[in-house]
């Protein structure tokens, strides 16, 4: 079945005022990029569509996953990756622990196999006994992006997660990213500030406005 990830009809509100209205459809593979000033909503869409709509935001529309309607699902229900700014790696963790934390219950050592293959398709062979606050900030964006590849989530949401990054190491890692998402054919929202991004997802653009 074809991945998809839709948004019905959503009228976005801050307290009674209409903050952005969307209706889209994002294929498996595809990356819709959302563009616009601090405060005209982006990161209040990637709440909607996990779940996590603060006080003083309400919303009319629907979300639908591969054909089902998840609008009234709890969080951890939806099936919705997300990767922020920071990596949010526990440290009370090694890296491999930090990757198993949010993967589907299995037998141990397939699930510490199926790690170390993809540690090494990142570039991080061998470093599943390390403590993450021993990893570059490149090492830890990686990291990260397994956490979320290896939970198994039906759909991805980007909330600039090449922010705070150089710029080489930027475009190295966003490269990664971009690829782990068409290869997964899963559907994706990226958030962000920067042309640049845009331009690399190859996908739709939508501009908001304050």
């Amino acid at each position: 079945m074809q991945s998809s990830l839709q948004i019905k009809n959503l009228q976005l509100y801050r307290k009674g005022e209409l903050l952005l209205s969307l209706d889209e459809q994002i294929a498996g593979g595809e990356i819709l990029t959302i563009m616009g000033p601090s405060g005209s909503g982006k990161s209040s869409l990637l709440n909607w569509l996990t779940g996590i709509l603060p006080n003083g935001f309400t919303a009319i529309g629907e979300v639908w996953l591969n054909d089902e309607n998840v609008s009234h699902l709890p969080t951890h229900l939806r099936h919705i990756g997300v990767l922020y700014q920071d990596a949010l790696l526990f440290s009370h963790l090694s890296v491999a622990g930090n990757i198993a934390f949010a993967m589907p219950k299995s037998n141990k050592k397939q699930r510490r196999e199926k790690i170390e293959q993809a540690l090494a398709q990142v570039g991080l062979a061998g470093m599943g006994d390390r403590h993450p606050d021993n990893l570059s900030g490149g090492q830890q964006a990686r990291v990260a992006l397994l956490r979320t590849l290896l939970s198994a989530p039906k759909a991805i949401l980007l909330d600039e997660p090449f922010s705070k990054l150089d710029t080489q190491l930027r475009v190295d890692t966003r490269q990664l990213v971009f690829e782990q998402i068409r290869t997964h054919k899963l559907p994706a929202i990226m958030v962000t500030h920067d042309y640049s991004d845009a331009e690399a997802a190859n996908g739709k653009v939508i501009h908001l406005d304050l």
